[in-house]
């Protein structure tokens, strides 16, 4: 099912400012919150389309990648992964915190939101080849990630125009009501809990305290790596918040398929068609290998379905010593058109064969399996 349109989500006009932004989702989620509309599954999945959109387009910089290139762009490489982010309720604080008494949850509760915090981690989708996961590479990856601005470095305000104190909430970053006899706290709207406002906005982050970047990377992929290996890079991902440090980029890897060889662990397999007469005969046969054909023999009267094994054959083993083991399979083929001299020559080996067309009995193994089925 496709995503709706962020900004119809919240009923906004795409040249909507942060502010109108704001006060649609403050509307759609005391609409919509569980608390107010208990076992409604829809109002739950609306307030959670609605916390999804607001996440997206009250950031400059993913809302830019948004109007550019829509869901597709958020989606791409270097997107966070999904799930629950509580920054995306920041500002739940200002209305869950005096209806349903839930402000220290999602952030409220004074001046929490300016404590130092982790960036986020980003997720990085890399497709490589078989051969690259045996033998390992290092790739180069374009990471569109936020940054600290390098303006204002973080601090949202033009360099030289200075903060001053909230007159809202004379600096403590929070506002106090009386209902009846009830003290209502509520973090300040006005400087976001701070206690602080800047007084000129930095003109290169627009007020946002990170911009938008692309970063080169490199990334060092060891040999064995398998589909849904993950590589970790320390501090690759978004800039932290208030001074904290920055999250990881993790790079989930893709291994496409082999044409010949299929994959087990570190071991891989591999069937070769032989004709009767080698299966009767035995033969002398060329396998292929990740590393240069082998010769490999094969005894005589060699059934369908044999296995043989070349051992240390296989992939490289994952962050330990020693490879795995190449199994080979051998498939038995049955000529599909025969000339007359190969009929003949057929039909002489018959007259000499024993016909045993009897069903085979059951091995012990599955008689056995039969039994606890």
């Amino acid at each position: 099912m496709s995503k709706r349109d962020y900004y119809e989500v919240l009923g906004v006009d795409r040249n909507a400012d942060l502010q109108e932004i704001k006060s649609a989702y403050r509307r759609l989620a005391l609409k919509h919150h569980p608390d107010r509309n208990p076992g409604n599954r829809d109002a739950e999945e609306h307030f959670k389309e609605a916390a999804e959109a607001y996440s997206v387009l009250c950031d400059s910089g993913r809302r830019m990648t948004y109007d550019r290139y829509g869901h597709a762009g958020l989606s791409s490489q270097g997107t966070a992964p999904a799930g629950f982010d509580a920054s995306v309720f920041a500002d739940f604080s200002d209305i869950f915190g005096d209806f349903f008494g839930f402000g220290d949850l999602f952030g409220g509760g004074g001046r929490r939101r300016t404590r130092p915090a982790r960036g986020e981690d980003l997720r990085y989708d890399l497709e490589i080849s078989f051969e690259d996961a045996v033998r390992g590479m290092t790739a180069e990856l374009l990471i569109p990630r936020d940054e600290i601005c390098p303006h204002c470095q973080g601090s949202r305000a033009e360099p030289g125009s200075g903060e001053t104190t909230c007159q809202t909430c004379r600096g403590r970053g929070e506002v106090v009501y009386q209902q009846s006899f009830l003290s209502i706290r509520r973090t300040c709207a006005q400087c976001g809990g701070s206690g602080k406002v800047i007084r000129q906005p930095c003109g290169q982050c627009r007020g946002q305290a990170a911009v938008r970047v692309e970063r080169r990377l490199k990334v060092n992929i060891p040999p064995g790596v398998d589909n849904g290996t993950h590589l970790r890079l320390s501090q690759e991902g978004q800039a932290g918040y208030h001074g904290g440090p920055p999250g990881d980029l993790y790079v989930v890897l893709k291994v496409r398929e082999h044409p010949i060889f299929l994959r087990d662990g570190s071991d891989i397999h591999c069937t070769v068609p032989v004709n009767i007469a080698q299966a009767a005969l035995g033969a002398e046969l060329e396998i292929p290998t990740l590393n240069g054909a082998q010769r490999l023999s094969i005894p005589e009267a060699t059934q369908d379905g044999a296995q043989f094994r070349l051992r240390n054959r296989g992939l490289p083993k994952l962050n330990a010593d020693g490879r795995g083991d190449l199994f080979v399979h051998i498939e038995v083929r049955v000529p599909a058109k025969l000339t007359r001299e190969q009929r003949k020559l057929l039909e002489q080996l018959a007259e000499t064969l024993p016909a045993d067309n009897q069903p085979k009995e059951k091995g012990l193994f599955d008689k056995v399996k039969e039994y606890f089925v």
